[in-house]
């Protein structure tokens, strides 16, 4: 169940740079991540309580979510499409693919979990693939101001990422599931950036082409009721930390769709980045790797997260 779910979530957040390449051009970035999101909580709410499944919630929970919104469903979302206006997406890659490392770090400090010596070694494999994979685009882009910032941003953006990571695993904990959780925190989210776009004046506009509505349907439905779902879940099953390096695959399955898609063409490095992010990927799911986890939780208390074909997207 576990493979089936990070086969899933890879797949489907590896491929949701198409759509965001598309919705690109008349609707404001800020405002197609309020109708991503606001239209993915919509979905999640009809499923619930058609079904039955929507769990109650008290004050804490719904704290919790409100602040799994902000950083899952608005900041990072923001962070990350902001930095791309100054970052090549390959070096956004690499920086987002250490929520493998922090995720592993949050863990031991605010859940007491064990950083175990096969996680840190796929992470630190996974960003030496990365590395080559992105080399040429990496090795042409000069420093500036504007590099600083998208850097800046980009771990901000990273951070924000992995601290949902850890709020979704405390609901987890708590006995609420990532359906009920992530439609409270998808509305939460999109009704914070629906509040900023009002302040900052940017206008609701709606492009009714089928290439924006498609691509949006697809980040809606795919890409968060569904990609958002399953990840969510494995951080509930595996640990935040071993379920953090589905990010270093995406970028992976985003190459092989360009490469039938705009015709990206493989090179000897990019080969020798693809096997040490497999060989990452092995250690990540070799038996025995699981840490034990400690009754406690830790310091968050014990009670029952465009452009060109190599975008990644925290989750997009």
């Amino acid at each position: 169940m576990n493979l089936s779910l990070y086969l899933l979530t890879v797949l489907i957040w590896g491929t949701t740079w198409i759509a965001l390449k598309l919705q690109l051009g008349v609707v404001e970035i800020p405002v197609s991540i309020v109708y991503r999101f606001g239209l993915a909580a919509l979905v999640l709410f009809v499923i619930l309580l058609a079904t039955r499944r929507l769990q109650a919630m008290g004050r804490r929970g719904h704290f919790i979510c409100l602040a799994q919104g902000l950083c899952l469903f608005c900041v990072n979302f923001m962070c990350f499409l902001t930095a791309s206006q100054w970052l090549p997406t390959g070096l956004i890659a690499v920086v987002f693919s250490t929520a493998t490392l922090w995720n592993a770090l949050n863990a031991r400090i605010f859940l007491g979990q064990r950083i175990t010596a096969s996680v840190i070694g796929a992470g630190g494999l996974g960003l030496l693939g990365l590395g080559l994979l992105f080399w040429p685009e990496l090795a042409g882009h000069d420093a500036s101001p504007q590099t600083l910032l998208g850097l800046g941003l980009a771990l901000l953006g990273t951070l924000c990422f992995s601290a949902g990571n850890m709020l979704s695993s405390v609901q987890q904990k708590a006995g609420l599931r990532p359906l009920t959780t992530n439609a409270w925190g998808m509305l939460y989210g999109a009704l914070l950036l629906g509040g900023y776009c009002l302040l900052r004046g940017t206008p609701f506009t709606i492009d009714w082409s089928m290439r924006y509505v498609g691509s949006l349907l697809y980040l809606v439905i795919p890409g968060s009721v569904i990609g958002f779902t399953a990840y969510l879940t494995l951080v509930g099953r595996m640990g935040p930390e071993r379920a953090a390096y589905c990010t270093v695959l995406f970028p992976v399955v985003a190459l092989n769709v360009s490469a039938y898609a705009e015709g990206y063409q493989w090179t000897a490095p990019a080969l020798g980045g693809l096997v040490l992010v497999m060989l990452g990927n092995v250690l990540v799911f070799r038996k025995g790797a699981r840490p034990a986890t400690p009754p406690s939780t830790g310091s968050l208390g014990a009670q029952p997260v465009p452009g060109s074909a190599a975008l990644v997207r925290p989750s997009p």
